[in-house]
């Protein structure tokens, strides 16, 4: 791949797989040293997987004809050297598609009928089955053929207005058939999978190319979740139009939206910038023209200028297809790939940092303290007896010393031991708090008051109560959760007089994106009830569409809540278990070799020998140990690049 892009998601790829591997090597070395427990192989393996299902989404959302899909071309398929996705002029992207790469199905085209709207199942629903979908393979060595497969996308059909109605369609915004007088033009498909084999998609990038502004308004669950929940937005507009009212509908309801995930950013792009270019009053007439629209448009969105991009999608790709490196600089392509990279990138390390590299490097730093402090023993005591000569008293005082440090580890785990069934007990309760029956009892007593509401206020009503029932729940979650935190932090204020394990801080119970997101989907489903669609539609298909849609996109959110209740009560005492059961496993060993030492050992000699070469093995394991760590701190190549680079921290 010759593409700057294709370069950082590359090393942003390995940068992931190094810490994959540190993990494994960690693992290992906690199995050699006798220092792992179930509990700390859960939490490790949890970081791999967290690495492991890691990708970036990246939604592409504007009206038609923005240029949407020719962009996504020339980002990532020009190598084929043909246009492969559909992207001439007029409306051509007439379902939301996703492309990905999928490593256990290869490349491939899924298309899920429109059909199925007219079911009560959502798109989440139909993804995780195979039933539905029409499938076409796609042969990467024939670019023609495949590009005949992925037209498939693009194709309509004719049906009468009254079933365009019946599958969610507003009939204002269908276009006519021309060919068939009192009939409409409609997508053939709901959504479409498209699977290929490319080094970017291969590396976990996720792309969302959507339709218009009438398809957003259609596909509720598109707007509801799909492009809520992407890392981030490419927001495309025309240069020839500027923002229009239906684009800055798009942006006010789907995009710029206080409840959106989008934490790797949201930005502009002005396409079609070749409109600007001016041949007769020169580069410097045309720079002030790009500048003053580029002020402009960010005006208009609340942006930062440096956040609103200009460029010429179809120039571009015109520009790596033919290798014209002229038309290519000109299409300022390079720039939207900059900030892919410092932006996008850039924020996606952040948060595997935060959320992986740091827990892990805590967990090594309390394995590291418990190796130095035994090889600091060790070397005080024998540097004691050099100048006196080793005895067997020397073996018994430092059999003793340890025996005892063995004995204070034995009483704090029996304790800590006591405080996890008291966790235990707690989790039971957090966790009976958003049981998921709880969930679908609360969608249960919805429908029923749903369908036997005889008006839209009664409706409404019984749509505000299923989200009132919702945060009731997690009201008296939080309370408990505060309660049980306030255990923890007395449990490790146990061990606050303990310079050993002083560094030591509970996992945190965390659930507040998942509440930020639940107020933004009751504020949408707010506007879906007010909607004065939904007001003159069948007491049925408004039923239909909520449970579709909103209750769907709840219980996703409510699962990961409850699976929070799982998680938190297993590692809010992981570190201080982890530092007290390696302090007895190590001190066990210790036991066993001192044992052993004053066996075998008869004169002063030998055993001022094996006593070092025991120092030495502690040694060797924390110079291991330290080269994990120094591999796990390693930045990550976005940061890297920053002129003062900044190493992550253990501290939380």
């Amino acid at each position: 791949m010759s593409s700057g892009l294709s370069y950082h998601v590359e090393a942003y790829h390995q940068w992931k797989n190094t810490l994959i591997r540190e993990i494994a090597h960690y693992q290992s070395w906690l199995r050699t040293n006798q220092l792992n427990s179930d509990d700390l192989e859960l939490k490790l393996q949890r970081c791999a997987q967290l690495l492991h299902e890691d990708n970036l989404t990246i939604a592409f959302v504007g009206e038609f004809s923005r240029g949407k899909t020719e962009l996504i071309n020339a980002l990532f398929f020009a190598e084929f050297g043909q246009r492969m996705l559909p992207s001439q002029a007029g409306r051509t992207t007439m379902c939301p598609t996703e492309l990905f790469y999928d490593r256990d199905g290869g490349s491939y085209l899924k298309l899920l009928p429109i059909e199925t709207r007219s079911e009560e199942k959502s798109l989440a629903d139909y993804k995780r089955s195979q039933e539905h979908w029409v499938y076409y393979p796609l042969d990467m060595t024939t670019p023609e053929s495949m590009r005949e497969s992925l037209d498939q996308v693009a194709r309509t059909r004719t049906v009468s207005f009254e079933e365009a109605r019946r599958l969610g369609f507003e009939l204002g915004s269908l276009e006519r058939d021309p060919s068939h007088p009192g009939m409409a033009i409609i997508p053939a498909w709901r959504h479409a999978l498209i699977s290929l084999e490319n080094p970017m998609l291969q590396q976990g990038l996720r792309i969302l190319d959507t339709p218009g502004l009438n398809a957003l308004g259609s596909e509720p669950e598109l707007t509801v979740s799909m492009i809520p929940n992407a890392h981030a937005v490419i927001f495309m507009l025309g240069a020839d139009t500027g923002v229009t009212a239906s684009d800055m509908e798009i942006w006010t309801n789907h995009i710029f939206t206080e409840h959106s995930d989008h934490r790797a950013g949201r930005f502009a792009v002005l396409n079609k910038i070749d409109v600007l270019w001016d041949d007769i009053q020169g580069e410097e007439h045309t720079n002030k023209a790009i500048a003053k629209v580029q002020a402009k448009t960010a005006d208009q969105l609340g942006l930062k200028p440096e956040e609103v991009l200009l460029l010429s999608a179809k120039q571009a790709l015109v520009g790596r297809i033919k290798g014209d490196e002229q038309k290519l600089r000109s299409s300022r392509l390079d720039d939207l790939e900059a900030l892919l990279t410092d932006r996008i990138l850039g924020q996606k390390e952040r948060l595997i940092t935060h959320n992986v590299v740091n827990d892990v490097l805590g967990m090594l730093q309390t394995s590291q303290a418990i190796l130095q402090s035994r090889y600091a023993t060790y070397q005080e005591k024998l540097e004691e007896y050099e100048s006196k000569g080793v005895s067997a008293d020397f073996l018994r005082e430092l059999t003793d010393k340890t025996q005892d440090d063995y004995n204070f580890y034995y009483k704090k785990l029996f304790t800590l031991r006591s405080s996890r069934r008291l966790m235990k007990s707690q989790a039971m309760i957090l966790n009976n708090l958003v049981n998921l029956e709880h969930f679908e009892s609360h969608a249960k007593k919805t429908r029923d008051e749903l369908i036997n509401s005889w008006t839209t206020i009664g409706m409404g009503r019984a749509m505000a109560g299923f989200f009132h029932a919702i945060e009731n729940d997690i009201s008296n979650l939080n309370h408990e959760a505060r309660l049980a935190q306030k255990m923890v932090g007395s449990i490790y204020q146990r061990y606050a007089n303990d310079s050993r394990s002083s560094h030591l801080r509970p996992a945190p119970f965390t659930i507040t994106r998942q509440i930020r997101e639940l107020e933004g989907l009751k504020m949408r489903a707010d506007k879906f009830r007010r909607n004065p669609r939904t007001l003159v539609s069948e007491q049925t298909v408004v039923v239909k569409r909520f449970f579709t849609v909103i209750v769907s996109e709840a219980r996703r959110l409510y699962e990961e809540i409850h699976k929070e209740t799982d998680r938190w009560p297993q590692e809010a005492l992981l570190p201080i278990l982890q530092h007290t059961i390696e302090q007895k496993q190590l001190l066990e060993h210790q036991i066993r070799r001192l044992k052993d030492l004053a066996k075998t050992a008869k004169d002063t000699r030998s055993q001022v020998k094996r006593i070092v070469s025991m120092m030495e093995e502690i040694n060797q394991e924390i110079q291991e140990a330290e080269q994990i760590q120094r591999k796990l701190r390693r930045p990550a190549p976005q940061m890297l690049t920053q002129k003062v680079v900044s190493l992550p921290g253990m501290q939380r």
